[in-house]
């Protein structure tokens, strides 16, 4: 529990044990559940938290409140990594208003049995809760990540709570770089939702935010625009790393050679940085985010079973799934006697937007031969000419 200002107080938790996000992402350095508390004439509960947290969650909530009761718990996100202790919350405190919107309430019933037993106010855009000197303004922002989702503003403190927006993995007391975890929590989480977080980026845009409270990751006081210039990168699936990202899929080791030699060659003609994954064994989440992060791309893969090496076909269903666009794609393939594996993933990339597939693909038998490190030569000069 500490002090967010004066009159706002953090009561989240962190998880040192959670080895999985969701069930699929992994996690090296657990993940932080935020919460907080408005104290003022009215007190605004700002979200609930996970269940594997509850009882350290309910203690830090009682001390904040110093034996005053909750008049308000704010529902920004239905998702039980913050809503799931709604249930209990509403238990204890009967006397509570739920604030939430149309979308919440219709979600709410899904998960909890409390409609009949409190109350609910029921707001839309740009509506205003005061708590005294302090006053909330609601801002709608559905399919960030959820249909139900929505923010508040609250303009005495200048404090922005965004959600799912500006979160990250990890917990609290992690000491690590802030983009990098943020950005594969970005493109896995939120990547799909350009359009949306865009929309999000120009509404909040003319308000004098001093402070950030997401509901994941630190709560964000410094250097404001550096967040939100990379948020406004992400959403547009515009270029935020000047390089090129080689992501392979190999049986035998010899695409991989293949991929690194690509490499060398990307390095030798002057590419400011070539990012290189293994796709069979490295985290997917994190060749995703590398994927988005780099304007230009390398699928390097094994032909298979008459289509392409299932790491691969794995990658590019999850690049599907998150909406992937507005790239340029070189590939290399493999095939000891039909290769195949070129042709099934440019029929992947057909699905996806705005993607540039360079002409000079590099078929490869077995083995890399000069004749193919000529052709690679080719390929790299095409993929880096602008």
């Amino acid at each position: 529990m500490k002090n967010i200002t004066e009159s706002i107080i953090y009561i989240g938790q962190d998880d040192h044990d959670l080895d999985l996000f969701e069930s699929q992402y992994m996690l090296e350095n657990g993940m932080a559940y935020n919460s907080y508390v408005i104290m003022d004439e009215k007190i605004a509960v700002m979200e609930t938290i996970d269940r594997r947290k509850t009882d350290e969650w309910f203690a830090d909530l009682e001390s904040a409140l110093g034996g005053r009761a909750p008049d308000y718990l704010v529902i920004s996100h239905m998702e039980p990594d913050h809503a799931g202790n709604i249930g209990k919350f509403c238990e204890r405190y009967p006397n509570v208003t739920l604030v939430g919107n149309a979308k919440t309430f219709a979600m709410l019933p899904q998960f909890f049995d409390v409609e009949p037993l409190v109350e609910r106010l029921t707001v839309k855009e740009g509506d205003t809760l005061s708590l005294g000197s302090h006053e909330l303004t609601f801002f709608m922002a559905p399919m960030i990540h959820w249909p139900e989702v929505m923010m508040e503003y609250e303009k005495t403190d200048k404090v922005f709570f965004s959600a799912d927006a500006f979160g990250k993995f990890g917990t609290l007391d992690t000491d690590e770089d802030w983009a990098c975890e943020a950005r594969r929590y970005y493109f896995n989480i939120v990547g799909k939702y350009g359009a949306q977080v865009q929309s999000l980026l120009k509404k909040i845009a003319p308000l004098d935010i001093r402070t950030i409270c997401p509901l994941h990751g630190p709560i964000l006081t410094e250097n404001l625009e550096y967040h939100l210039n990379l948020y406004n990168i992400w959403s547009s699936y515009g270029v935020e790393t000047d390089g090129v990202f080689i992501a392979y899929a190999s049986v035998h080791g010899n695409t991989k050679g293949a991929a690194e030699r690509m490499k060398e060659i990307l390095e030798a003609k002057g590419c400011p940085k070539v990012a290189i994954a293994d796709l069979s064994r490295e985290d997917i989440a994190e060749c995703v985010e590398d994927a988005f992060r780099y304007g230009k791309v390398v699928l390097a893969a094994s032909s298979y079973d008459g289509g392409v090496f299932l790491p691969m076909e794995d990658f590019l269903t999850h690049l599907k799934a998150k909406a992937y666009q507005g790239k340029k794609i070189a590939i290399i393939e493999n095939g000891s006697w039909a290769p195949s594996a070129a042709r099934t993933i440019k029929a992947a990339l057909e699905n996806m937007k705005n993607i540039t597939v360079c002409e000079g693909t590099v078929t490869i038998k077995s083995t890399v031969k000069p004749e193919n490190i000529t052709a690679m030569e080719a390929l790299a000069e095409e993929l880096l000419a602008e």
